[in-house]
Parts: C-alpha cells; structure tokens; sequence
C-alpha cells in the first residue's frame, strides 16, 4: 500500500545561480528548494548516498544541469522545481525494492521529459522515496502541468507498480481532512468532525429509532440528510455535508438501524442541556443575539467565557457542537484576547484606526527597503554591504508590525464569526426549549383525551 503527493517549489533563477556560484550565501526565496535538495539526498537517510538516482542528469551536478535548461528555453521564474513522495506500508518492502518501484515510477511519469532525482528514506519505520525535478522540460522546453488528471495518473502508476511487485493498494479513499485539523485530532483535540462522530454514537446509543436519532441531531443543531443511500449531516456554519460513513465506516444505515437505543433505557432520550455557572456581573448583558455588537474587547470576553476559560477554573464544558468545535481555538483565543486588553482597544472603531494607523507605518517602511534595493543595484561592493546592513534592520522592524496587523485583521474577521456563533447557539437552545414546550402540550393533551 503506497501513498503518493507531490508539490511545487518557487523561486527567481537569478538567486539559484547565485547560490550554485557562491554557495556561502543565502537566499530566502530559495529556501524551501535547498531543504528540499539537501533533505532527499542527506546520507543518514539514503544509507550514505546508495538509494539515489539520477535521470537525465548526474546527481552531482543535477542543479547545475537544471539551470542549463531553464536558460536554454527562457524559463527561469514561476514554480521552479516540484517535490514529491510515495511512502509505502511499514515492513511490506524492502529498501532496494522501495528504490527500484521509486525509479520505474519516475521514469514512467516524468522520465521522458525531465530531470530528475529519486532518492529513498530508511530513517523511517515506512520506507518512502522522494522525488525532485526540474519544472522545465530539457526536451521542448515546456512547463509541467500538475492538474487533476496528473494526481490521478501519479496514483494509478503507483497502485499498478505496487500490485506488480505483491504490495497492496488502497481500495477505498476519502478525502483527507487539512493538515491543522489531523494535527488537532491527533492532539485530541474537538475538531469538527470528531464532535459530529460523539454526537452521532450518542444519538444512535440513545434512541431507539432512525427518526429519533435524526430529531437528536436536529434538537443540537445540526442539518440532517437521512433520505439517500448514505446518510449525512453539518452544522450551519459548513458548506457541504459530511457523510457518517467517513466518520466511521461502520456508520452505514444498516447498521444505525442496528444498533439503535443499545443505551435507552425506556422510551427515547433527549438532548440535555447544561449552562454554565452564573455569570459575572460585568459580562452580563454584552451580547444580544441578532444585533451586532461594537464592542469587540467585551464580545471576546463573554465568548471565552462561554468556552470556559472565564472564569479561571470553571469545570464547564458546552455542550453545543457550534461551541464543542471551538475549543480547539482557545490558545488563539486566549492571545487575541489578551493583546485587545494589552492594547487597550475597545471597539470595532478603535481596532479600525489602529489597523490604518499599522498599514501606514509600514507601508513606509517597505517603501524605503525598496528604495535600498533599487540603490544596491548600483552601489560599489563597500556601499552595497552598509545598504544590505539597512535593508536587514528595515526588514526587522517590518515583520512585528506585518504580525500585528495579522493578528488585528484575524479579530476584525473572527469577531464576526464568534458573532454568528453565538446567536447559532441561542437559536438552537431557543429551538430545544420551544421543542420541549411543544411536546410537554402533545402529552398533557393526550393525558386529558383519556
């Protein structure tokens, strides 16, 4: 079983050549392609230099050889180089059968066309080779194209290598979540979708019917789909819906019919709500829902005390899945928080003012590391070091202030958000209690019609 990615490095052909000359010297632009060179081919992983193969190149002087055509064709800015990897199932190869399935790959999918390394990783308990080539052509001088059709034929040529040699191959894929959330759900942290999968097992475990799980689901929030052949749900504030079945691939119909009410005593249980312990004086009437509040210093406060991190210690822990979710964020919101407090801002008003007065402050600046550029162009060697000195001490009072105006620009965007929250949470409570009205009336009437 190998799993296959690939993806593009970017740059200036000028600072490559710069740095081939001259290889003392850095250039950040650069970066990621000299980690990139430097990583696949380190001798700890590739058992002192044995697993890596040169195609239409030697691996000696494979930069050298790159350069040479991104000048021949004229080619020399835009994605400079692509990065890939095929990483294989821990203990199922071999290393010099990892390398040689590594080689037939490249040589299949880019080895009439371009220059290329392939290395392989024994650092590691899975095996995997890496892949670097040349974004230009050395025979027509073309770009590569990495489109939709290319990441699927890079699969397919790896899942036939593979069933060649005896290897297993991935059947059935889902769509990976993004890096920050599988690093969040490794942490154990509530992403999105580990809430829906809790919410969905205690629906299923304390109802004892299809319908009743549906209407669980909807009495927390959520927007449920339970007519097709797979069934799915999302929250409000999501796009698309996500299927059970990629949850947890034992979450088909069948099964839910199944295992329904395995925890319900007697008749159906509902959602239960649990409101946090009584609330300071100076947070109380700050929100309202569907009015949108100005106060942005305040806002933040009751939303962390919502999540509980106001006040110190509280073991309470919401139950809503719009605020379940959001417990991923508290760092991030515990540092907004503390900086509008740091920094004295209020409202929408004052965060406004202080984010134009933080673009202007380094507008200015920028303008005048790009007047010491241009000069350094036509500076002797003496003059050109005093205006690299400048340059560095410019860029160094510009990055604080580029992290500020982030930091205040994410605010501005996420108080709306904590916003929509917020009244998402009092709708779906307001909608729980008119519900438990409701039915309060259907039984009293009932009892009464006896």
């Amino acid at each position: 079983m190998a799993t296959t990615s690939l993806w593009h490095i970017q740059g200036h052909l000028r600072n490559l050549v710069d740095y081939v000359e001259n290889p003392e010297k850095t250039y950040p632009e650069l970066q990621d392609l000299w980690d990139a060179s430097r990583y696949v081919q380190r001798p700890a992983a590739t058992a002192d230099g044995h697993y890596v193969t040169a195609i239409n190149c030697l691996k000696e002087t494979a930069l050298e050889q790159m350069i040479l055509t991104k000048r021949q064709y004229g080619k020399t800015d835009g994605y400079i180089a692509f990065h890939g990897y095929q990483s294989f199932k821990p203990g199922e190869v071999t290393a010099q059968e990892c390398h040689d399935i590594g080689v037939a790959l490249a040589k299949e999918m880019w080895g009439d066309r371009f220059q290329i390394l392939v290395t392989t990783h024994l650092d590691k308990e899975h095996l995997h080779n890496h892949y670097l080539f040349n974004s230009v052509s050395f025979r027509d001088g073309k770009k590569y194209n990495y489109s939709k059709p290319e990441m699927q034929r890079l699969r397919d040529v790896s899942d036939r290598l593979c069933i060649e040699h005896g290897l297993s191959v991935i059947r059935h894929t889902h769509k990976a979540p993004s890096r920050s959330v599988y690093l969040d759900e490794k942490d154990g942290k509530p992403t999105r979708y580990n809430v829906y999968l809790n919410d969905v097992w205690d629906a299923i475990e304390l109802n004892r019917s299809p319908r009743y799980v549906e209407n669980y689901l909807r009495e927390l929030g959520y927007i449920t789909d339970f007519t097709g052949k797979y069934w799915k749900i999302r929250l409000p504030q999501h796009q698309h819906f996500t299927r059970l079945d990629t949850l947890d691939e034992r979450l088909t119909p069948e099964f839910i019919r199944q295992r329904c009410g395995s925890r319900a005593h007697y008749g159906n249980s509902h959602a239960e709500i649990s409101y946090p312990p009584r609330m300071p004086k100076e947070l109380e009437h700050i929100w309202q829902p569907y009015v949108r509040t100005t106060r942005i210093y305040r806002l933040y406060l009751y939303y962390c005390y919502e999540l509980g991190i106001l006040p110190k210690g509280t073991a309470y822990q919401p139950t809503s899945p719009f605020l379940r979710e959001e417990l991923r964020k508290l760092d991030l919101y515990d540092r907004e928080t503390r900086f509008l407090a740091g920094s004295g801002i209020e409202t929408l008003e004052e965060l406004q003012a202080e984010i134009s007065k933080t673009q202007g402050e380094m507008d200015a600046l920028t303008d005048e590391r790009k007047h010491v550029t241009y000069a350094m162009r036509r500076a002797s060697p003496e003059r050109k070091a005093e205006l690299q000195e400048q340059k560095a001490d410019l860029t160094k009072r510009i990055t604080p202030l580029r992290e500020k105006l982030k930091l205040m620009q994410d605010i501005k965007r996420r108080s709306e958000h904590i916003d929509q929250t917020l009244t998402r949470v009092y709708e779906s409570e307001l909608y729980r209690e008119n519900h438990s009205i409701s039915k309060r009336r259907e039984n009293n009437e009932r009892s009464y019609e006896r």
